[in-house]
Parts: C-alpha cells; sequence; structure tokens
C-alpha cells in the first residue's frame, strides 16, 4: 500500500482516496495515516461466518469512495463471487508467487519444498478463481541455498514493491501486456 500512494503522489494517473483494513490494528491504516491518507477499518470478525454480510459493509464503504480501481495487498479473505463481479476488471491483486504455481497460502514454504530455483511475485486481475485471474505482471527472484521462508519472503517484498507500482501505471493507462522483471 505504501509503495502505491508513494509511486502515485502527485501524479496524474489516480489518486489513493481510502486505503480498507479488515483489521484494526493493521499497520497499513497507522500508515495511511501518517502519509495523511483517509483510512477505515471493516472488521470481520463481529460478522463471524456471515461472510456475505462482511462484503455487504465493505462494498458499502467502497462505494462511498466510488473507487475506479481496488487494489488488493495483504488483503487475506476470500471474496465471493458476487464481489468480484461488483468490481469486475477493477480489482488488482499482488500475489507471492509466480502464478498459477502456489495460489492461495504459504507459498515460500511451497516453492522452498518443491526445490524451485526461482520464486517471485505475480499481479493478477481479481476473478472468481482464487488468484487465477489474467496476470499482468510478475518479478522474479533466485532460490539461494540454504533459503528459509523468511529470507525468500524478504527478497520476493522487495519486488513486490517495485512490481506492483509498476504495473498499476500500466493499467491505469489502458496498458494490460504482462510485465516480466527480474530481481
Amino acid at each position: 500500500m505504501v509503495a502505491l500512494a508513494q509511486d502515485l503522489a502527485g501524479s496524474s494517473l489516480a489518486q489513493v482516496d481510502l486505503v480498507i483494513s479488515n483489521v484494526q490494528d493493521a499497520g497499513g491504516l497507522a500508515k495511511a495515516a501518517a502519509m495523511g491518507l483517509s483510512s477505515q477499518c471493516v472488521d470481520h470478525r463481529p460478522f463471524g461466518k456471515d461472510r456475505a454480510g462482511f462484503e455487504t459493509a465493505l462494498r458499502s464503504v467502497l462505494d462511498r469512495a466510488s473507487p475506479d480501481v481496488i487494489c488488493l495487498a495483504g488483503f487475506m479473505r476470500i471474496v465471493s463471487a458476487d464481489f468480484v463481479r461488483a468490481y469486475e476488471g477493477r480489482m488488482l491483486n499482488i500475489h507471492p508467487s509466480l502464478l498459477p504455481k502456489y495460489p492461495g497460502l504459504h507459498t515460500h514454504a511451497r516453492a522452498l519444498a518443491a526445490g524451485d530455483v526461482q520464486a517471485g511475485c505475480s499481479v493478477h486481475v481479481v476473478t472468481e478463481e482464487l488468484d487465477g485471474g489474467p496476470i499482468l505482471g510478475q518479478a522474479r527472484v533466485p532460490v539461494l541455498s540454504g533459503d528459509t521462508e523468511e529470507r525468500l519472503a524478504a527478497r520476493v517484498l522487495v519486488q513486490e514493491h517495485r512490481l506492483y507500482p509498476m504495473v498499476l501505471r500500466r493499467f491505469l493507462g489502458g496498458n494490460i501486456d504482462r510485465l516480466d522483471l527480474v530481481g
């Protein structure tokens, strides 16, 4: 979020109007406030297993902001097909693997367990299929001898902060051609 907001600061392409988290004490909310960005929490916990109720509350906040594009980053909730359809073609996500490899969780552990020689991250359009939308960009990093999940994750995160702003700028300009970076 910080990388995207910093990259767009002063840009004529877009501005960050609202930062939302579903976790009250998320670091991103404090960082948004420090950057002078409007932020809000829509806590999922009071909704229990009522995903539709949570998504209705989240959509209410989003719709008041009237975003042209929604950028997910660290949002660890699976959204329903109805939610995706409401923002179809306007919602992007960053994922810490070279999709289609390792959708979902524990991506770094899975890459290490598989003996992969490369790992990385992907920016994709959010669709109804978990981490299955069109890939707009990927950044690769080598898997090094002796890597741990934490070391690999740290190198991938550097590339996430590099890739996502580049892909977002291209997307905002109407360019959906895939961008591939080597870290």
